[in-house]
């Protein structure tokens, strides 16, 4: 079910942050008439990233993705629009820079596969399980 309500994660990676491309990253999603909700920049823990990246605990890359996910500030974000999980991850492109497409964020700014800029939710459970973890419920 997706509706105007929807809302998804959205984080600029340490690399995104470090080359200054926030300010283009964030306007590629206004551009799309996406609401920005919440937006906090804060230096990722070891904790928080391990958590974050659960489901790649047992891939070889793993310790990789901590450390680079921990090696510098990063921006979170909450996302909300009409279908915005799935058009934030069109907009976003393929993980690898090289697969995509022309006119997605990774497609024209990123490097390589492992800079990639940018993370989205790939699915509304992802979502709320990040947005619960970057952005604690205040109640």
């Amino acid at each position: 079910m997706s509706s105007q309500n929807e809302q998804t994660f959205v984080m600029v990676k340490p690399d995104g942050v470090e080359r200054g491309l926030v300010g283009e990253i964030i306007s590629r999603l206004e551009n799309k008439r996406l609401n920005l909700r919440k937006i906090t920049m804060l230096e990722v823990s070891k904790e928080l990233a391990q958590t974050h990246y659960q489901e790649h605990r047992d891939k070889p890359f793993f310790n990789d993705l901590i450390n680079y996910i921990t090696s510098g500030p990063v921006v979170a974000m909450v996302w909300e629009g009409d279908n915005v999980i799935e058009v934030v991850r069109k907009l976003i492109g393929d993980t690898d820079p090289k697969k995509a497409a022309p006119g997605t964020i990774r497609g024209d700014l990123a490097l390589d596969i492992t800079y990639n800029l940018v993370h989205g939710s790939d699915s509304e459970d992802t979502a709320k399980r990040e947005i619960n973890l970057f952005f604690r419920p205040t109640n």
